[in-house]
């Protein structure tokens, strides 16, 4: 899987973006379907290489969870759309203080979850508090904490009191899942008021939804989504060739691309990704103290080469954590750029002419073994000897992500907006710079974008001038379909993959 935790979908400061009212019918951009009768009893088996890990996004459900049941099987206040638009969704409307510290929101009337009970302001009061709870996991977490009271003075009205001003608390709302406060094992069951319900989870195998038949809002476009798991690209791939799946989430494989561009039965869409693959130093422990040294990693490693070893014409470079998609984004690419003569000078300035050796602790799926293997050589021509850790998600989440014990690691980071991580000193790679941390709390409670955006991209260009991380490259969003198919997303948003709009021809 893409990464490996919930936790870890970019915590994002976010522009104020336009809000609409809108029912859960989306934007999914997939392909049209030609010819033949769109079958609304229709089943559409979706392959992905993204099984969740459990059912409940404060719990460490990973990327799976997210992509399954997001928008699909629970539902927000606000929805995020698959072109990065907030919209109203269990919302019907709400109004910001004065003071920007307090917002009320008005519920729609008439929602019921899957269980039959109606939606209430308690429901969500208790939401968000299972968000912010010690325990959670939630990507949201660190975001929400600036809720300081929850009101209900109403089934309808839910009145949040922040501690400090939030430009991204709308924006960071999407992100929190409504459920049922009564609703009991949340990791292997459900109770959102989403499209569909959950049908079955066998485990290693697939999960289906049903299209629940009491939706408040318009109906999904098919009878049944099933969410087929797999090991490898290539099985994901065949799968596909087969017809044993209609849509592949994000395709992993590029040199198998042809054999579908090829094929009048297939399309293949090169959507717009926010996922950065990092190489994330620890840069409390040495040598990654030292800004010198994480500079000449940065420069050591030729990330071209390796982007097009791993993805051959797909993808792009990225010299920052901000993808061209965000407001704050700059071409950064020219700083600490490819250069085995500066890292050389680098790293004998640091006091390490002569090199070191450092542990890579490397997620054990795709493409982290191969990125690991071609760091390792890259380094190699320095003088820098790495050992590679193949762990497992879990002992990632446990070792690197919960402990800080590591030195360094490969990992991807899938949201957008998520540059503000680095003004948190706490958070896993332990980037620790006053006036950027300054920068960030200054940006969330900007009182317009535009100072909110000026703001960023001064956190931008410091960490990118700092090598906090050394961001490999940014990946590509493939996705591939069948020909009787429309109305997939495309853009893969921080993982999710709203299967409501999806239309199949009989």
């Amino acid at each position: 899987m893409r990464i490996n935790k919930t936790f870890l979908y970019g915590t994002a400061t976010a522009a104020t973006l336009a809000l609409t009212a809108t029912a859960c019918g989306g934007s999914g951009s997939g392909g049209s379907a030609s010819g033949g009768a769109w079958d609304k009893n229709a089943t559409v088996n979706i392959g992905s290489l993204y099984e969740p890990q459990n059912l409940d996004n404060t719990a460490g459900g990973g990327q799976g969870v997210t992509e399954a049941l997001n928008g699909n099987v629970y539902e927000g206040l606000f929805k995020l759309t698959d072109e990065g638009k907030v919209e109203k969704l269990l919302a019907e409307d709400y109004k910001v203080g004065d003071d920007g510290l307090t917002y009320t929101f008005t519920l729609r009337d008439g929602v019921k979850f899957h269980s039959g009970k109606q939606l209430t302001s308690q429901d969500v009061k208790y939401s968000l508090e299972k968000v912010i709870a010690d325990d959670s996991q939630s990507a949201r977490k660190s975001n929400l904490a600036v809720i300081k009271d929850i009101a209900t003075p109403d089934a309808r009205t839910v009145k949040v009191t922040l501690s400090k001003k939030s430009i991204s608390f709308v924006y960071n709302l999407s992100y929190v899942w409504v459920i049922n406060s009564q609703a009991k094992n949340l990791k292997t069951t459900e109770d959102g008021t989403g499209p569909y319900t959950l049908a079955k989870w066998t485990r290693g195998s697939a999960l289906s939804l049903d299209r629940f038949p009491g939706y408040w809002g318009d109906a999904a476009n098919n009878k049944r989504v099933v969410f087929h798991y797999y090991k490898d690209a290539t099985a994901l791939n065949n799968a596909l060739l087969t017809n044993a799946v209609d849509v592949v989430t994000s395709e992993q494989s590029p040199d198998a691309l042809d054999q579908f561009k090829n094929n009048q039965n297939y399309k293949v869409t090169d959507g717009n990704s926010t996922t950065k693959l990092l190489l994330a130093f620890n840069d409390k422990a040495k040598p990654f103290t030292d800004v010198k040294v994480r500079q000449a990693v940065s420069s050591a490693i030729d990330d071209k080469k390796l982007l097009e070893s791993v993805w051959g014409g797909y993808g792009k470079l990225i010299g920052s954590m901000v993808p061209p998609s965000d407001p704050w984004y700059e071409d950064l690419t020219k700083v600490n750029a490819y250069d085995p003569a500066r890292a050389k000078t680098l790293l004998a300035e640091a006091g390490y002419g002569k090199g070191f050796s450092f542990t890579l602790d490397t997620p054990n799926y795709d493409p982290h073994p191969t990125a690991a293997t071609f760091i390792k050589s890259e380094l190699a021509k320095v003088g820098i000897t790495v050992r590679i850790n193949t762990i497992t998600p879990d002992e990632w989440y446990t070792k690197v992500y919960k402990n800080h014990d590591f030195t360094a690691t490969l990992q991807e980071h899938v949201n957008d907006r998520d540059l503000v991580w680095y003004g948190n000193p706490d958070f896993y790679w332990g980037y620790d710079d006053k006036q950027v941390t300054q920068w960030v709390e200054q940006a969330e409670e900007a009182s317009t974008t535009a100072e909110q955006t000026e703001l960023l991209k001064k956190v931008n260009r410091k960490t990118a001038e700092d090598a906090a991380s050394d961001w490999l490259y940014l990946y590509p969003q493939i996705v591939v379909a069948s020909s009787k198919l429309s109305g997939y997303p495309v853009n893969g948003l921080n993982s999710q993959f709203h299967a409501y709009d999806i239309k199949k021809k009989g």
